[in-house]
């Protein structure tokens, strides 16, 4: 049985738009869509709106295929030293949730799925993106259909952003990114712009596309599927 392949991109940004640019080339080249992890704030003071290239970039990358996925709001605003949505009480997280979801909306980039920052969520974050419009959360084991209540187990794979990146995770990456694929599961690989700038990462990224592809797996995006009639007469 076919496994699937699902490759996303985080921090992106006018510095590291290049670099994702070229990636996507390497993965259009390939036939491998992208899901595009977008925040409207990242550290550092970076706020999207201020950045209309990189908003028509992602823009015109969703309409040929990519996925949009929300990334946080805000995570230089954390206090803890934990990710953003790793430990928000329900209220505060409806708070950025729907902050976030205004300024997406605005930029023409809203969307129904979710993945945090760290990949963490707390109960109460899960508790109210359902309530906030949100069917799809992404985490670190896999993808929860919020309408649905069901859970798909995935395991994320991931270079950066929470992970780290050095040769040896890398080369351990790849090996587990092969196992999965081999036995037809989800290869879950999460990249952070950043390291698309360095060629052991870039390097290690591809070769886990290239591996799942190579056993077979479908390139797909983070997305959400509503009922179909026949399931409903079903």
């Amino acid at each position: 049985m076919s496994g699937q392949l699902i490759v996303s991109v985080s921090g992106i940004s006018a510095q590291t738009l290049p670099a994702v640019d070229s990636f996507c080339a390497e993965l259009d080249g390939r036939g491998v869509p992208v899901s595009l992890l977008v925040a409207p704030r990242l550290k550092g003071g970076y706020r999207l709106d201020e950045d209309p290239d990189t908003v028509d970039w992602i823009a015109q990358r969703r309409r040929d295929g990519a996925a949009v996925v929300l990334h946080g709001y805000d995570e230089a605003a954390t206090k803890r030293r934990r990710a953003e949505f790793a430990v928000l009480p329900a209220h505060e997280a409806n708070l950025r949730l729907m902050g976030a979801d205004r300024i997406m909306d605005h930029l023409g980039l809203r969307t129904r799925l979710f993945a945090a920052p760290g990949w963490v969520v707390s109960d109460g974050v899960v508790k109210v993106l359902p309530r906030n419009g949100f069917r799809l959360l992404a985490g670190p084991a896999g993808m929860t259909d919020l309408v649905r209540g069901s859970t798909q187990s995935a395991r994320v794979l991931g270079i950066g952003a929470g992970f780290v990146a050095e040769a040896w995770w890398c080369r351990t990456l790849v090996l587990s990114a092969q196992r999965t694929a081999r036995r037809g599961g989800i290869v879950r690989l999460a990249v952070s712009a950043r390291q698309l700038r360095k060629s052991g990462p870039l390097q290690a990224a591809l070769d886990v596309v290239d591996l799942a592809l190579l056993h077979g797996c479908v390139p797909t995006v983070y997305r959400w599927r509503p009922r179909t009639l026949v399931a409903d007469a079903a």
